[in-house]
């Protein structure tokens, strides 16, 4: 008897990976494709795995994460230097807020990456469709991959 090659069920990338990927500026589902296009234009979809990432919603969390980051380590430091040592007032005018400016840059892109592997990860704002191997397409996470139609109802079961 003839039997058809097994489908292959694309599988959701877990959390720390992908939010790892997304950190160092790769797709979170395959790790090889580019996420952003320009310094933070992520792009519409990966070039590699097809993941589309145009719906993502990584709006106003990486700033305040960078924020809080930044200003802790940066706080902690000003206030170690001047309990330590006698650093002249137009040193800390003007090395800290250049100190500030550079860290936040550097940041913000790897934390913007991050929070979009996080929402892929989890499947929010669009990410629960993910690219079906060797075609065009998507599946669906939550439907079956051997061609039903999923139930209609909610649950677990028959009961």
């Amino acid at each position: 008897m003839d039997h058809p090659p097994p489908q292959t069920t694309p599988t959701r990338t877990g959390l720390i990976r992908s939010m790892a990927r997304g950190f160092v500026g790769r797709c979170p589902h395959c790790g090889e494709g580019r996420m952003f296009g320009r310094f933070l234009k992520v792009r519409p979809e990966c070039g590699v795995c097809g993941l589309e990432m145009h719906h993502h919603r990584a709006d106003d969390l990486p700033p305040y994460v960078v924020i809080f980051v930044v200003a802790h380590i940066v706080g902690y430091l000003i206030l170690e230097l001047e309990m330590g040592y006698d650093v002249p007032l137009w040193f800390q005018l003007t090395f800290w807020p250049l100190a500030t400016l550079g860290m936040a840059l550097a940041l913000l892109q790897p934390v913007k990456g991050a929070v979009v592997g996080l929402q892929y990860a989890l499947g929010m704002h669009g990410f629960a469709t993910l690219p079906s191997a060797g075609s065009e397409g998507e599946e669906s996470r939550f439907g079956p991959a051997d061609g039903r139609t999923p139930d209609a109802r909610a649950g677990l079961g028959r009961a």
